[in-house]
């Protein structure tokens, strides 16, 4: 073997060494300010929650596409979503050429609601001895879980509930202010006049509801149920 030849794969190698420290390193993004961005963003969502609020935030993989932002990263919530549970906040990049990912987090809510403190029949009117709370993620619960007794007192319960059933605002109505059958008062009202008479109603109602009644002469009137057991018309 000559020297020449020797040296040949030699010479090739030092060559694919220099090919290699000649290539520039493809810069990524920081996986870290991705981080701190949506944990920011997070801790201002949460603030006005109830109870305690804590939340974890998957990183980006080191090894991502995204080139290098220069700008200040900006956090939000996509189109429906809220700081709630499992969900994903949004990335974005402003600066050129831009970029937006979504990072994946799951927000905790621990806290009191409340419960049946007692098998409660349907139509039972809430009080507070029938109230009782418990502690848990009001993330894993119905979006509706009830966690203060000023929102079960007084209303009564569309079904039955087990002890220890969470409270849930659906299952809960306001008592019926008028009862069908009832003789109640009506009062219609209208730019210059303001009439009374008097009616059977024909349905019951909550406060706030509309309800039918029959006067005396046969007529049939709309309106809507008051507190104190009459019915309003406005004309």
């Amino acid at each position: 073997m000559t020297r020449a030849s020797a040296m040949k794969p030699i010479t090739l190698a030092l060559l694919v060494v220099a090919a290699g420290a000649a290539s520039p390193t493809l810069a990524r993004q920081d996986p870290q300010p991705v981080r701190l961005a949506v944990e920011r963003f997070l801790r201002g969502e949460t603030q006005a929650l109830p109870g305690e609020a804590s939340f974890t935030v998957r990183d980006i993989d080191a090894q991502n596409s995204l080139p290098p932002c220069p700008a200040a990263l900006e956090a939000f919530l996509p189109a429906g979503a809220r700081a709630w549970g499992r969900t994903a906040v949004g990335v974005r990049c402003r600066a050129q050429p831009g970029w937006s990912i979504f990072v994946p987090v799951q927000v905790r809510v621990e806290a009191d609601y409340l419960v049946a403190a007692r098998p409660l029949a349907a139509g039972t009117l809430i009080g507070p001895d029938d109230l009782g709370t418990r502690r848990g993620d009001l993330a894993e619960m119905p979006a509706n879980a009830l966690t203060d007794p000023s929102q079960a007192i007084g209303r009564q319960a569309q079904g039955g509930f087990a002890a220890g059933r969470p409270l849930r605002a659906d299952q809960l109505r306001a008592p019926n202010a008028i009862l069908q059958g009832q003789t109640v008062k009506v009062f219609a009202r209208g730019p210059g006049f303001d009439v009374s008479t008097e009616g059977r109603a024909l349905n019951p109602a909550a406060a706030g509801q509309v309800t039918q009644v029959r006067t005396a002469g046969g007529r049939t009137l709309s309106g809507l149920a008051r507190a104190d057991g009459a019915v309003e018309i406005r004309f």
